[in-house]
């Protein structure tokens, strides 16, 4: 399968302080995959290396063909363009219209007229399910419904690598499946690929195609493949244990 992202001997961390340590592995074109660990593993910290916030310690992380800490500053800038980030709560300007929100990239990065911005804007809001809602603040908005406007801004540079932090955090089960639903709707119809860091395990058994599982105490990468297999065949205990307590959430 073609490889869409390559992890090679990466180590990260903040000041001095290591959070995690040779790490390799790589994420193929249109799947879905996951990053898991318990509270305090680096989660996050390694999303924020992958898509260009932070640079790491040492290694290399190529994305769309491309390194990304190689690179110079303005390819890097231009390489985060291609991605689309969701943050937890979809991170939303709350002093912005839905519309709003959503054509800022365009009005930054494209030559698009104000009437090709609105067609765009019209076109991700289908596609994540909230026709009509352009008008409406955030504040307005269910937990469900601003992560799939943060979605919708993501997608609105039509990126092919899509990353997102904790897509169900703060949302009941059965608004939290109807993400899984869209997730892997649009992984299917538009062959996207999706990086999803969480702690929920039915999210991870519903829609990933494989996961990495990051070890606190050895700073590692302790599992690596599809999660159904890991939970059953794992020689690590602790992984087996993890996996097999679905239903339940884990901090980061």
């Amino acid at each position: 399968m073609e490889k869409i992202i390559e992890v090679t001997d990466l180590t990260i961390g903040y000041g001095s302080k290591i959070v995690l340590k040779k790490m390799n592995f790589h994420v193929n074109k249109s799947e879905i995959f996951g990053i898991l660990g318990g509270s305090g593993c680096g989660k996050s910290t390694l999303l924020k290396n992958m898509i260009g916030l932070y640079q790491p310690f040492a290694g290399d992380i190529e994305v769309l063909g491309q390194s990304m800490v190689k690179c110079d500053d303005d390819e890097r800038r231009a390489l985060m363009r291609k991605l689309g980030v969701t943050y937890q709560g979809g991170a939303l300007f709350g002093s912005m219209t839905v519309a709003e929100n959503i054509a800022l990239p365009l009005q930054e990065y494209t030559q698009k007229t104000p009437k090709e911005i609105t067609a765009v804007i019209n076109e991700k809001l289908k596609m994540v399910d909230l026709e009509g809602t352009g008008a409406l603040m955030p504040a307005e908005l269910s937990g469900g419904m601003r992560k799939r406007a943060g979605l919708a801004r993501a997608m609105a540079l039509d990126p092919s690598l899509l990353f997102f932090d904790e897509p169900s955090a703060g949302l009941d089960p059965i608004t939290s499946a109807e993400l899984d639903r869209l997730i892997k709707r649009l992984r299917d119809d538009l062959g996207t690929t999706f990086v999803i860091v969480t702690h929920d395990l039915d999210s991870v058994f519903s829609i990933a195609n494989r996961v990495i599982m990051l070890d606190k105490e050895t700073k590692e990468i302790v599992a690596d493949g599809p999660p159904s297999a890991l939970k059953d065949n794992s020689e690590n205990d602790w992984v087996r244990e993890f996996l097999s307590r679905a239903g339940m959430k884990f901090g980061d």
